[in-house]
């Protein structure tokens, strides 16, 4: 197939590129110079030019709690514009099959672990992250609309647990946990210092899924389309606490210091574990055990990251 990929540059899309599946298939992956999905005159125009036949967007402004505190305008406007372009751009020009690839922020924030896809609008969202959350609400229903009411149009939704991985961005500020505590933790290692600070009490729950995993993942989903779940969660069946992932990351490393906690700042959801039983039936599963992810991910912070 001839496959558009948004968001080639970010984490997502780059281990999109490297998985062999994309050998099968002809990929197109502008940058944001020569495809902006903001301008959704410009998107149409290139979709129709270019005539995929499937179109993955994985293209989004992403970042951690600090990032989207300080940006909730950005992470919902940006967000939304991007994927209500493509899809109603994609469904203009007659593409008949579309992944878009939404967000575990999306669940409610009281919502009940491990967290089911019909869930989703039944309660009120984690503030530290709404804008986003909103978004990608948003452009989820807007593919499952376009299902329902096109006889021949499958737009379909893949919900991710957090990811981490190689091309992350390794951002104290910006990034997500995973990223951000490996940095934190190697430059406290080369600094010496003797104790490393956690948000909050440390005993929040997360999943996260190595992404090339989730790369995988959608090569798989290609090759099984018309069976796959019109929204689907894609994660591990497990979660940690935050305070143990910062204690496989010192291991990894070779941290020896002491962990504090800064309890004035925010911890965010409780818990955040999707459930995998469409995942289960549907008849995949990830590969890469936490450690060995983030064994993974620390080498290629080192050979990358100045």
């Amino acid at each position: 197939m001839k496959i558009l990929l948004t968001g080639s540059t970010g984490m997502v899309g780059s281990n999109i590129l490297e998985h062999p599946f994309t050998r099968n298939h002809k990929l197109l992956h502008p940058r944001s110079t020569a495809l902006d999905l903001r301008d959704y005159e410009m998107t149409k125009a290139y979709i129709k030019k270019e005539e995929p036949d499937l179109i993955i967007h994985a293209a989004g402004l992403v970042g951690g709690i600090q990032a989207n505190i300080n940006n909730p305008i950005g992470f919902m406007i940006d967000n939304l514009d991007m994927g209500r372009n493509v899809v109603l751009a994609a469904k203009e020009s007659g593409v008949q099959k579309f992944l878009n690839i939404a967000s575990s922020c999306m669940y409610p924030k009281e919502g009940e672990n491990p967290l089911k896809e019909e869930t989703i609008l039944t309660g009120p969202l984690e503030p530290t992250n709404e804008g986003y959350a909103f978004a990608k609400i948003m452009v989820t229903k807007l593919c499952q609309y376009i299902s329902e009411t096109s006889k021949d149009l499958r737009y379909k939704t893949i919900i991710p647990c957090n990811l981490y991985g190689r091309h992350d961005k390794f951002s104290l500020e910006f990034s997500h946990m995973i990223p951000a505590v490996i940095r934190k933790i190697h430059e406290a290692k080369e600094k010496e210092a003797n104790e490393v600070v956690i948000w909050g009490d440390g005993q929040s729950r997360r999943e996260f899924m190595y992404a090339a995993d989730l790369a995988d993942f959608i090569g798989y989903a290609i090759n099984n389309f018309k069976k796959m779940p019109q929204n689907i969660n894609v994660g591990i069946g497990r979660d940690w606490t935050i305070e143990e992932y910062y204690r496989i990351i010192a291991k990894v490393i070779g941290y020896e210091g002491r962990f504090t906690h800064d309890l004035t700042k925010p911890s965010g959801m409780r818990q955040k574990l999707v459930d995998d039983s469409k995942l289960r039936k549907f008849g995949w599963a990830p590969s890469t055990s936490i450690e060995i992810g983030i064994k993974k991910t620390y080498e290629y912070f080192k050979k990358t990251i100045k």
